[in-house]
């Protein structure tokens, strides 16, 4: 396989958790979201979408780069797919906890096992390709920032 079609194919697998993770949020952000009290900082509606949908983008494109160098280095690459594979199930399982069961304080836990996720596969990632490590940056900062936001959420409506 090319190395277009591998970053294509981890660029769609994103974008399709994403789309699904959007799928369990959709009811909740209508309903039970907006009437829950926020912090100063809580960012407009219209910005997660467009903010998740370039982090799924720049995720895909860093896990397709790590897995072209698979004929070279496989089992790093193994071992670092094995954490991408894993903090992307848990970034889906985030949206689940907070919305769809609206229970903030479980997703905020989950959320601290999310970042460490998102740390280990940066760092697997660095080591194989350093573009790669740096595509997860901008993911990684937007999960601290959401773990403060959903810490404020759980904090204010307890």
């Amino acid at each position: 396989m090319n190395r277009y079609l591998k970053i294509a194919v981890f660029v769609a697998t994103c974008l399709t958790v994403g789309y699904f993770s959007g799928m369990a949020t959709r009811s909740s952000v209508t309903t039970w979201y907006p009437l829950l009290e926020k912090p100063f900082f809580n960012p407009p509606a219209w910005i997660f979408a467009p903010v998740w949908s370039l982090l799924y983008m720049f995720m895909g494109v860093a896990a397709g780069k790590v897995w072209q160098r698979v004929d070279f280095e496989k089992q790093a690459v193994q071992k670092a797919l094995l954490f991408f594979w894993i903090q992307l199930a848990l970034n889906a399982l985030w949206s689940v906890l907070f919305f769809y069961w609206q229970n903030p304080f479980l997703a905020m836990i989950e959320l601290l096992l999310l970042w460490l996720m998102i740390y280990e596969t940066y760092l697997k990632f660095k080591g194989i390709d350093k573009v790669s490590g740096y595509l997860m940056l901008p993911y990684l900062a937007w999960v601290s920032f959401a773990g403060l936001l959903n810490a404020s959420i759980w904090w204010l409506n307890k």
